[in-house]
């Protein structure tokens, strides 16, 4: 049995899907954002620490408490996209190893007072959870725009201030306004990034 996605389910996920600049008054629901969550965390990390929180801005205002920490051109789309989510990740994630990993009793103490094993740990999957989010969201019909250009401390100030959860990047989700997305710009070939041994 071929188990391979068809052309239609590639497009939408990569070769047809594009980072979208605006947005369709048009809203993302709870039930969606919690149908992407239960998708999305079904993603591989190591140890299966499932280091990345996220935090959804839906409304006004709490949209606003994230605009000051925009780079300029991230304010417009960002306030106009029907959820803004804050991709984090958590520096305590090995607290919860007893449960996500379970079969070895000394999981969380590998972590223990090890200040750049836990930072590079909680990035790196953190990270991996991200792109699962962009992933998911594309398969459930929906738009991405994924951003770095933002004051990562007024973030975590304003969001996460007790300092266990750091940001690492920002999504819009939505469904995009096509007149505004750029057109497809060019990737590294293989032979430029790619070795075979």
């Amino acid at each position: 049995m071929d188990n391979k996605l068809d052309s239609t389910a590639l497009d939408l996920l990569f070769r047809e899907a594009r980072t979208q600049n605006g947005w369709l008054d048009k809203p993302v629901t709870d039930n969606q954002l919690r149908e992407l969550y239960e998708l999305l965390k079904s993603g591989p990390t190591s140890m299966n620490t499932s280091p990345a929180r996220f935090v959804f801005l839906r409304s006004t205002e709490a949209k606003a408490r994230l605009l000051p920490a925009l780079a300029t051109g991230n304010v417009d789309k960002t306030d106009a996209a029907p959820v803004c989510v804050i991709i984090g990740y958590d520096r305590r994630f090995h607290d919860k190893l007893p449960t996500l990993f379970p079969h070895r009793a000394d999981a969380r103490a590998i972590f223990d007072g090890k200040t750049e094993l836990i930072e590079s740990t909680a990035f790196r999957n953190g990270s991996l959870q991200g792109a699962y989010l962009i992933l998911a969201a594309r398969s459930l019909g929906l738009d991405c725009g994924p951003m770095s250009g933002f004051d990562a401390a007024r973030v975590n100030e304003e969001f996460f201030p007790e300092g266990d959860v750091a940001v690492n990047f920002l999504c819009n989700l939505g469904y995009g306004d096509k007149s505004r997305v750029l057109g497809r710009l060019p990737r590294l070939s293989f032979d430029e990034v790619c070795t075979l041994l």
